[in-house]
């Protein structure tokens, strides 16, 4: 599901704006809910009636797709996602004007904020909201509406990647935001009322950055439409936009759901490329030789230095060409440690499995929440560079905070799971790809090793952190609970 390269709209010149109807636009009928069975299931029935083929094949990082639905009950539902009356209760929550609310609106091409200081209180939005005209932009909506976390929650395990969103309300013949591109796939879900759109080619396909355009450089829109309750709208990074709400009818509301920030090629090579180097320096002595006298105070880049540069990176290539094990420094472990815990109704049983007991030899296990575990070889963080070895890391997303997703640094994250041996990969590698599979014939050398790792991942999914280094023939020291990464029978 990583990015590739693409002919982005915007790419062909035009004359003059294309009319509306050139644009693609389906009409969905059938099923007028969202089906929640699987990752999948869901976002197939998002985009319905485009099929998953067609959408990544023809759409996806490439131009945007118009949804039109003229499905009552749908449109009941997504009007169900998110309302105006909903701030009065969420800000009875203690809501924070920027950190959860911003109050802007659009003046001359340009965004005026026209935020308090402190607390967001309901009365004084609605007060901006009728009398200033101002858009009411709520951030990160799936902390407090469940269905919001239903949704996300499944479509970070579809994408593996972090899914966020925003809820947009404007009031009749106003509009929030100036034109502008983001760098996100952009998802909108018109939840209330009508929003007038104009997008335009981008000057940057596939942008890494959020900006601002100004109105003379913009041109005639490419599509210009307005989405109605239960419409869907995709478009991709990149894409300048703008969107009003119709002057004479209701206020609008929608949701825009983003995904893949800083999830390109890019930036896997970065993030590959220095365990890839790491473990190359171990065996090439070259890649250990020192750089020339004063390489580092040369204004530009000596002509020996790009040669030298040149040769390491065909040889790393040709050394991944031969390569298994992808290493991924950072992208896998900040994925998994800032995603929307797994979604659970109610007081959370369903994550919670019966009994205490741990598998013996003869039990047969299988993996859960393998959406949201993940699987890689780093080099040990807690030895000295000289003595490093790799070790694997299972990290997980159980007791992630749902109220604090998507909210950057506003408090310390920290990373739950376990860490095993090298030597126990292919043992774990076997769970990770069976269905189901009988710990006696799990890949380590003694009984006592299988027992082992079967105590170490009994736990993992108990809401705590684990700190100790799993060496070969030691236990993990376990603290409490009885929730388990497998399900078993004997």
């Amino acid at each position: 599901m990583m990015p590739k390269k693409a002919k982005a709209a915007g790419s062909r010149k035009e004359e003059g704006p294309v009319p509306c109807k050139q644009m693609k636009v389906e009409a969905a009928g059938g099923p007028s809910a969202l089906n929640f069975e699987s990752p999948s299931s869901l976002f197939e029935s998002l985009i319905s009636p485009i099929n998953t083929e067609t959408f990544f094949k023809e759409f996806w990082e490439q131009k945007p797709l118009l949804i039109r639905r003229d499905d009552p009950a749908l449109a009941t539902y997504y009007g169900s996602l998110f309302k105006l009356t909903d701030l009065k209760s969420l800000c009875s929550q203690g809501m924070y004007y920027g950190r959860d609310v911003n109050v802007c609106r659009c003046v001359s091409g340009k965004k005026k904020v026209l935020n308090k200081d402190g607390k967001a209180h309901f009365l004084q939005l609605r007060k901006d909201f009728d009398q200033k005209r101002a858009t009411i932009q709520f951030h990160q909506p799936q902390r407090f509406k469940d269905e919001l976390w239903r949704i996300q929650e499944k479509l970070e395990c579809y994408f593996g990647s972090l899914v966020g969103s925003n809820v947009y309300i404007t009031p009749a013949g106003s509009q929030g935001l100036p034109p502008h591109y983001d760098d996100v796939e952009v998802f909108i879900l018109q939840l209330e009322g009508e929003k007038h759109w104009r997008l335009y080619h981008p000057t940057v396909p596939l942008a890494r950055e959020y900006s601002v355009e100004a109105e003379e450089r913009l041109g005639r829109p490419v599509h210009e439409f307005t989405l109605k309750p239960g419409d869907l709208l995709y478009f991709p990074r990149g894409t300048i936009h703008q969107a009003d709400t119709p002057v004479g009818l209701a206020h609008s509301t929608h949701v825009t759901i983003s995904t893949y920030q800083n999830n390109s090629w890019g930036d896997f090579l970065l993030d590959t490329i220095s365990g890839l180097v790491f473990d190359t320096a171990k065996e090439d002595v070259e890649l250990r030789g020192g750089i020339p006298r004063q390489l580092l105070l040369q204004v530009e880049s000596t002509a020996v230095a790009t040669r030298r540069l040149s040769g390491f990176l065909r040889m790393l290539a040709d050394r991944l060409e031969g390569s298994k094990e992808l290493l991924s420094s950072d992208m896998k472990k900040d994925f998994i440690m800032h995603r929307l815990p797994p979604y659970s109704a109610g007081d959370g049983a369903e994550l919670s499995t019966p009994g205490g007991k741990l598998p013996r030899l003869d039990s047969v296990v299988r993996l859960q929440f393998k959406d949201h575990i993940v699987l890689t070889v780093l080099p040990d963080q807690d030895q000295s560079d000289e003595a490093q070895e790799k070790m694997v890391y299972i990290y997980h997303s159980l007791k992630n905070r749902r109220e604090t997703h998507m909210m950057g640094n506003e408090e310390e994250t920290e990373s739950h799971g376990l860490r095993f041996p090298l030597s126990h990969l292919d043992a774990l590698k076997q769970i990770w790809n069976s269905s189901a599979i009988s710990v006696k014939d799990l890949k380590l050398t003694t009984d006592e090793e299988k027992e082992n790792l079967m105590s170490g991942t009994q736990h993992l999914w108990k809401k705590v952190s684990y700190r100790g280094c799993l060496r070969d023939g030691e236990k993990p020291e376990l603290e409490g609970g009885k929730n388990s990464v497998f399900t078993w029978k004997d």
